[in-house]
């Protein structure tokens, strides 16, 4: 026991919440310094994601006031998963374990002990699951699970209600480096890595303050980047329909050629448009999809940095500047 713990908070816009998220995780971090459950090295990363507000200034007056708190400020906007990752590759280099956890205050920070105890009983990979959404509304709770057992069928292998909340070992960190992808779904790419898992389920709290950063355009941006990043089994759902729409085709061109011969004269203009339409905007929705793979290639081959560090505030070495990954 007693090793070293960073807990990674990407941050965008959170100046409303920073206050009381910070008050709460140094008080959970003392106690368990005091119960000599972590090492007295331990510390708080807070990752400014290009944030418009005050962010960044407030996370600089914390880490004057105490050196538990560090700060990661990125080049520019890079979203939730590449800064998150940015906290992530930056904390392994200090920290035996690393837990990430969203800056709002909705995940349960009394869940971190559980998580701690997990890793010491062997564990690389502790996963912080919710084990009710009380506090969403019927909409959120609806396509927030349906969009985890849509994952699930195609292919795409994540864990049911988890979503960044989690605790990650040294080893585990040094695993997740391995992946070099530009399109980036830590929830699924996770998993992958293997080694010895658990879980620690905890009930999903109200945000604090602020708003959220997933609205629901954001939030099907966000499962479609991950659909497409994890499988390729859209792909094979367009095979798959056009297969079945060449059938139907037939059996209509056969019945076609049967009335004909009957005499039976058949108009069939609307049925005509509605058909040329619809496989039109079937094309259409196909090319659509395969152009996503090709653009998520494309990327891929240029191998941009994910993400610039611009200054990493600690107590030692003051400011770090141009790291990137």
């Amino acid at each position: 026991m007693n090793e070293i713990l960073y807990i990674v908070m990407p941050c965008y816009n959170e100046e409303d919440v920073l206050a009381e998220t910070s008050k709460r995780l140094l008080e959970k971090m003392n106690k368990l310094i005091s119960d000599n459950i972590i090492s007295s090295e331990s510390k708080v990363v807070f990752v400014n994601d290009g944030s418009k507000d005050n962010t960044w200034k407030i996370i600089e007056e914390y880490h004057k006031k105490n050196p538990i708190f560090l700060g990661i400020k990125l080049s520019r906007n890079r979203g939730h998963q590449n800064a998150l990752l940015a906290g992530l590759m930056t904390a392994k280099n200090y920290a035996d374990m690393v837990i990430s956890l969203d800056a709002d205050l909705q995940d349960d920070i009394n869940a971190i002990d559980e998580m701690i105890y997990k890793y010491y009983e062997g564990n690389d990979i502790v996963y912080g699951v919710r084990s009710a959404r009380k506090t969403d509304t019927f909409f959120k709770r609806f396509t927030a699970e349906g969009f985890y057992k849509f994952m699930e069928k195609l292919g795409a292998k994540v864990v049911f209600n988890h979503a960044d909340y989690r605790l990650m070992s040294k080893r585990a960190l040094e695993g997740l480096a391995e992946f070099e992808e530009v399109n980036l779904f830590l929830r699924g790419l996770i998993p992958m890595i293997g080694y010895k898992t658990d879980v620690v389920y905890y009930e999903r709290s109200e945000r604090f303050a602020g708003e959220s950063k997933y609205p629901l355009k954001k939030m099907i941006s966000f499962a479609f980047e991950g659909i497409t990043s994890l499988s390729n089994e859209p792909i094979k759902m367009i095979t798959k329909l056009g297969i079945g729409i060449l059938l139907i085709s037939i059996v209509m061109i056969i019945y076609s050629i049967i009335q004909y011969f009957r005499g039976a004269t058949v108009i069939g203009w609307t049925s005509l448009l509605a058909s040329i339409w619809a496989i039109g905007g079937l094309i259409l929705f196909s090319i659509g999809i395969i152009g996503e793979y090709i653009g998520k290639v494309y990327l891929e081959t240029k191998h941009r940095p994910r993400f610039i560090i611009e200054t990493f505030l600690n107590e030692s070495k003051g400011e770090i500047n141009k790291e990137k990954s």
